[in-house]
């Protein structure tokens, strides 16, 4: 569990304190101020920040990452598959991040009777360069109401040229067999468009696959299908056939399609010894391709916040956004004990610290942010996360230090 630091319970005592008596006094109260600010390494700043709002003091925790630092990395954080999930700490010290926030909203429960959460993440994925998942139907995801104009495919990450940037990331696939080729619509995703199919690989994990032919493409706790079909094809051939989605790991030589209802339909005209080639990719809408990208919904985007931002509704946040250039990346968690902040609230913070466009990442319980300085053994969690201990997460973005 993490524990409160008695020095930073002061610290935003007095500024809790500072802000009141302004406030009492009848003068402008800050809009933000700076309670502590380290160095974590080189071109890597850790900043605590207080921000007034109608609702009272909110607490927050800031990174700040120079991308144009020879010794900065930033990558994807994972829980070693996409249907798993470890506290962001955890991801942090298996890869010896010096700093990491949490990421995307995931499949965090079911009412679907007897189907298993799988803890994978709602957006598209991409880590080390590699391509993990692609997106879920939009009425499939977990977490607020998409801001017009955004959807489940949008994501934030660096390019392989070291500039950070929004995306919309789709997803191509197509199966090619002697009977001829189908589309294929999903890749490691807990939801599947109605009459899709989606192929699984190594990277899915171990989870049951039967989530991902559960709820339709207008409601998200709708029963599972009646209609399935699952092929197992090991180097270019089928070798077995269901009718109900499997669990298991999934050999690296080896991918999984499952079908529901037209899709499925498809999936019976194949059978054991048939040969298929299933070519599959995630395509972002950019000519640079990401080394590293994770799913979340944009708020701000090139310097202007999106038009009909939710106004109304405080919350725990987290969010990551990237300066005008791309060169500067900012990752952000509030505290859980602070007074939350609206969508239109964070998108004005986000602006506030430098970013020209950012997203929204998962909140509540899930916002943590964790760093340490080069050479110190292990992260810290810095913020208090509001359920008290750290959640079980899919993914975080995490900062690396070639100095250690």
């Amino acid at each position: 569990m993490h524990r409160a630091h008695p020095a930073r319970t002061v610290r935003w005592a007095l500024a809790s304190l500072v802000i009141g008596l302004l406030v009492v006094a009848g003068l402008p109260s800050p809009a933000a101020a700076t309670v502590s600010s380290d160095r974590l390494a080189p071109g890597v700043t850790y900043e605590e920040f207080t921000r007034t709002t109608a609702r009272g003091v909110v607490h927050g925790h800031l990174v700040e990452v120079d991308l144009r630092n020879p010794f900065v990395v930033v990558d994807l954080l994972t829980a070693g598959a996409v249907a798993a999930r470890a506290p962001l700490s955890t991801q942090a010290n298996e890869r010896r991040a010096i700093a990491a926030v949490n990421g995307d909203f995931f499949n965090v429960s079911n009412t679907q009777p007897g189907v298993p959460v799988t803890g994978a993440a709602v957006g598209p994925a991409i880590g080390g360069g590699r391509d993990l998942k692609a997106a879920v139907p939009d009425r499939q995801r977990f977490g607020p109401g998409l801001p017009a104009g955004t959807s489940t495919r949008d994501v934030i990450g660096v390019g392989v040229d070291r500039v950070g940037r929004l995306a919309t990331v789709a997803f191509e696939g197509k199966a090619h067999t002697t009977r001829g080729g189908f589309a294929i619509d999903g890749f490691n995703q807990y939801a599947l468009p109605m009459n899709g199919i989606g192929v699984f690989d190594s990277e899915w994990g171990t989870p049951s696959r039967k989530r991902s032919t559960c709820g339709t493409d207008t409601t998200r706790e709708a029963p599972c299908s009646d209609n399935t079909y699952e092929l197992t094809v090991r180097r270019g051939k089928v070798v077995q056939a269901t009718t109900e989605p499997g669990e298991g790991a999934i050999a690296r030589d080896t991918v999984v399609l499952v079908g529901r209802e037209e899709g499925a339909d498809t999936l019976r005209e194949l059978e054991p010894g048939d040969r298929v080639r299933v070519d599959y990719d995630l395509a972002p809408n950019t000519y640079i391709p990401f080394r590293f990208a994770v799913g979340g919904f944009p708020v701000l985007r090139d310097g202007q916040p999106l038009a009909g931002l939710n106004a109304t509704t405080a919350a725990i946040r987290s969010s990551a956004g990237v300066s005008q250039d791309g060169r500067r990346l900012y990752l952000m968690a509030l505290d859980g004990a602070s007074a939350g902040l609206t969508i239109a609230e964070l998108a004005q913070l986000m602006r506030d610290f430098g970013a020209a466009s950012a997203v929204n990442l998962d909140g509540g319980g899930s916002s943590t942010l964790v760093a340490r300085k080069v050479g110190e053994p292990a992260v810290a969690v810095r913020n208090h996360p509001s359920g008290g201990v750290e959640r079980a997460i899919p993914n975080g973005i995490g900062v690396f230090s070639r100095l250690g």
